[in-house]
């Protein structure tokens, strides 16, 4: 006789009824796909071992509770749950970077305030009033297509769209634009950095 191959929400249904062979069945079917999706995000096997099963245990817990609601989708609502593990791994560890602390290293030597103090404040401020004035001096067609692109983060599609020109064009008044305010500042000697 050949094996009939039960589909998932048979098994999830069976393990909710207490077969705990339907689970390790699931988990079996399942394993390589769901592995694969976390490995390929957080390129750590260790990281990625603890978020698949972090992932089924959420996975059981949910089940036992009888909170799941089936609905053909075990595999998409499984790889949601690992989703959302990855992306609090990612939450956690951007907040927390770990240090362990040694006699050669203390966690007060890499502690610094990058908040700019008021020079630095001084002298972004008169850079970026240069270089408003000096986008202000470009005709009006290239100063149009800077100020989209960088102020207003607009793709070129977006711009030509806009404008009424091709991206070709667009492409050309930028490139105009920056060559432009380039030889501006070569020629006064102006400095753009604080």
């Amino acid at each position: 006789m050949a094996n009939v191959v039960l589909p998932d929400a048979v098994l999830v249904k069976s393990y909710v009824g207490g077969d705990e062979n339907a689970l390790a069945t699931l988990i079996e079917r399942h394993q390589s796909k769901i592995y694969g999706f976390i490995y390929s995000k957080v390129m750590d096997r260790d990281v990625t071992e603890d978020i698949f099963q972090d992932t089924f245990i959420k996975v059981i817990k949910t089940l036992k509770t009888k909170n799941y609601n089936e609905e053909g989708k075990f595999l998409p609502w499984v790889m949601r749950i690992a989703h959302n593990l990855i992306v609090d791994h990612f939450r956690k560890a951007q907040k927390m970077p770990y240090h362990r602390e040694t006699e050669e290293f203390s966690i007060f030597s890499i502690m610094t305030d990058n908040s700019p103090n008021v020079e630095t404040r001084i002298i972004t401020e008169q850079v970026e009033v240069d270089l408003k004035r000096l986008i202000n001096e470009l005709p009006d067609d290239q100063r149009e297509v800077l100020v989209m692109r960088i102020y207003d983060d607009l793709s070129f599609k977006e711009i030509a769209d806009l404008t009424g020109v091709s991206i070709n064009t667009a492409l050309g008044r930028m490139r105009y634009a920056l060559m432009n305010l380039r030889k501006v500042i070569e020629k006064n000697q102006i400095i753009l950095t604080n």
